[in-house]
């Protein structure tokens, strides 16, 4: 649990709770003095977004702005504040059926609480009722890691903040000591965001603990080519080499081409799910570019790009550098760059 004293030296968090208490008193200002009302209203939300913008995982800096919003008599802005709540949880079917055809200013708030009530932003107010469902003997309690875990199979997690908030989550689950698990969701969270370096690294530290040396390097090696500066795969070879006994045992060079292109092409497969491609006359294709001696594979990274599917498309043009596919390094850094 994260002390007092950490939450006051946290720079983010101390910013958003001064633009918080600066809008709620532009709300008092408003309320007192009718005929500023508007000017005063405006500042208040233009300090609420800021609390926002500097921690959006603070529930109390949604609320504030959504009772801004319903003291403005404005439902469609609070529609938009729920919408964005609920891209951050995921943009889970079951949330978003429930912003068609309702009164906003009726019940927008009840469905924010409610929101907040299953799928707390805090990690540590998620994990206490993950754990405390978890010691219920009810197979139907949506607040246990089987149903968290099947959830995030089927969740959206392209929104940067949903992928910051559900990686705290799965923080627990590895502290907790269920590391496979962490591993599975893990990598659901990555097919929706490659660029996150930071998972790919704790993912290589757990497969190095675990002595799963393929896995590590795999993980570590998309670390160095996010971020060419933190030479994190290199350091894991001289671990190795330095960890071996004997001269008749021969050093690891890294994994097998096999194994890095099965690990790639199983990460590649997970952003299928999110995949907006349509599908693609290969006939047609094959013809239009049987002139140009077009490789089909930059056929099919060039249509990915084109359609935004950027997931899938980092995945196989990293495959496809893994086979000693040379051509496709411009292609990859492209992609990286939409990306980011």
């Amino acid at each position: 649990m994260v002390e007092s004293q950490d939450l006051l030296q946290h720079p983010r968090r101390n910013l958003g709770n001064r633009y918080r208490s600066t809008a709620q008193k532009f709300a008092n200002l408003a309320k007192k003095d009718p005929a500023r009302a508007n000017e005063n209203l405006a500042w208040a939300e233009q300090n609420a977004r800021q609390a926002i913008l500097h921690d959006f995982t603070d529930e109390r800096n949604w609320r504030c702005l959504a009772d801004l919003k319903v003291l403005n008599r404005d439902g469609d802005g609070l529609h938009a504040v729920l919408e964005d709540v609920f891209s951050i949880l995921g943009r889970d079917p079951e949330h978003l059926d429930q912003l068609r055809g309702i009164d906003f200013l009726a019940v927008g708030q009840e469905l924010l609480e409610a929101a907040f009530a299953k799928d707390p932003l805090d990690p540590d107010n998620w994990w206490a009722l993950m754990t405390s469902a978890e010691t219920e003997d009810d197979s139907s309690n949506t607040f246990t890691l089987a149903s968290f875990a099947a959830r995030c199979r089927r969740l959206n997690f392209s929104d940067q903040r949903a992928n910051i908030v559900f990686g705290r989550r799965i923080e627990r689950i590895r502290v907790s000591g269920d590391e496979d698990l962490f591993i599975d969701l893990a990598r659901q969270l990555l097919a929706h965001r490659p660029l996150n370096h930071e998972l790919w690294m704790e993912m290589g530290r757990l497969h190095e603990r675990r002595n799963e040396i393929d896995d590590a390097w795999s993980c570590y090696d998309h670390v160095q080519q996010l971020r060419p500066h933190l030479t994190v795969r290199d350091q894991f070879l001289d671990r190795l080499k330095r960890g071996m006994d004997g001269e008749e045992q021969l050093p690891w060079s890294g994994p097998s081409i096999e194994h890095r292109d099965a690990f790639l092409k199983n990460m590649e497969s997970l952003t299928e799910r999110i995949s907006t491609q349509q599908d693609i006359d290969t006939s047609a294709v094959t013809e239009d570019h049987d002139a140009e001696h077009v490789h089909p594979d930059e056929v099919r990274l060039k249509s990915l790009i084109e359609q935004d599917d950027y997931q899938e498309a980092f995945f196989l043009a990293r495959r496809l550098l893994a086979n000693g596919e040379e051509w496709a390094h411009p292609w990859l850094d492209q992609i990286k760059q939409k990306m980011s």
